[in-house]
């Protein structure tokens, strides 16, 4: 067998269940995948820009944007065989019934890691670069805008250092519940702190990214991790912009930050990723679950549901 069923992006809106190649290396039966409303939603309905193409493929897709294409990337498995054979493991792979990929590719789960939790490791990644990349130190004022899976994770990681003020800012007065249980204080964007020292902006919105620049206070750091897709944002460098000495940093998981990269492998940071999930409270970030069987109907609509966070993808045995 050299095909397994995999979703498709087959067009603007429109999903299906196709086979997708195997590939090479250890097999794998998947046991949950996640989905990453943000950037699936894009790759869904085509606005990856063509300048990105290559930048945004997968080590595992198949096809080529815009369509057809086989995307995703929070894979969650039990390997087959070889070394790590009973082992659960979590992958960058789209949503596939099984697959195969090198050893060196999967990273084995933590005991404390239950595998239903895992789908949110290349989110964690992304949080904690974020974090990274903003200098935040214990102490600070820190606003998150955006409370979405990667921005509610990054408020998360941002609340453990000792004595910081987070707050996650967002329209949606629905995830107050969900700051708190994170540790994070909650504010719409109308009482969104002043004078922070680090702005993280996750809303993917021009509106969030006025609200980020307008939280920054002086010489402050506001750090940019949405991924808009095609066309312009508006960003408003007018105002105290410039009189307030802000830095606008773009941060991007694709690449270790340069000052961790002489020491941190993209290994090393994944595994770092896992062991940042043990904690049980990260559970709430888990909006929904749905069979693979099912997941071509239902993709759509949950993509374009405001209210999902990370939506797990269950794999029932044959």
């Amino acid at each position: 067998m050299t095909t397994a069923p995999a979703l498709w992006c087959v067009g603007p809106g429109r999903a299906e269940t196709r086979p997708g190649a195997l590939g090479e290396g250890v097999a794998v039966e998947m046991l949950y995948s996640g989905i990453s409303r943000g950037t699936e939603r894009l790759v869904f309905e085509g606005r990856v820009p063509e300048t990105e193409h290559d930048r945004m493929r997968g080590p595992a897709m198949e096809g080529a944007f815009p369509f057809p294409v086989k995307y995703g990337y929070c894979a969650v498995g039990r390997v087959a065989e070889g070394a790590l054979a009973g082992r659960a493991v979590f992958a960058l792979h789209p949503h596939q019934a099984r697959f195969r990929l090198p050893e060196a590719a999967l990273t084995p789960l933590p005991d404390a890691l239950p595998p239903e939790r895992a789908v949110l490791g290349a989110n964690m990644e992304t949080a904690l670069t974020l974090v990274w990349d903003s200098g935040a130190c214990p102490g600070d004022r820190i606003a998150v805008i955006g409370a979405g899976v990667v921005g509610a994770l990054a408020g998360y990681l941002a609340a453990r250092l000792p004595g910081a003020e987070v707050t996650l800012v967002d329209t949606n007065p629905a995830r107050a519940p969900l700051a708190a249980a994170l540790g994070c204080r909650f504010a719409l964007p109308g009482d969104a702190p002043a004078d922070c020292d680090v702005v993280l902006h996750l809303s993917a919105s021009a509106p969030g990214l006025a609200t980020a620049i307008a939280c920054a206070g002086q010489e402050a750091t506001v750090v940019e991790g949405s991924w808009h897709g095609a066309g312009t944002t508006p960003v408003p460098l007018g105002g105290a912009f410039h009189s307030r000495r802000l830095r606008l940093v773009g941060s991007q998981v694709g690449h270790v930050p340069p000052a961790r990269a002489p020491r941190w492998s993209y290994a090393r940071r994944m595994a770092k990723a896992l062991e940042l999930l043990a904690d049980p409270a990260l559970d709430a970030l888990i909006s929904g679950e749905t069979a693979f069987a099912d997941l071509p109907a239902r993709y759509g609509a949950i993509l374009s549901d405001p209210d999902t966070l990370c939506h797990r993808i269950r794999y029932d045995a044959a």
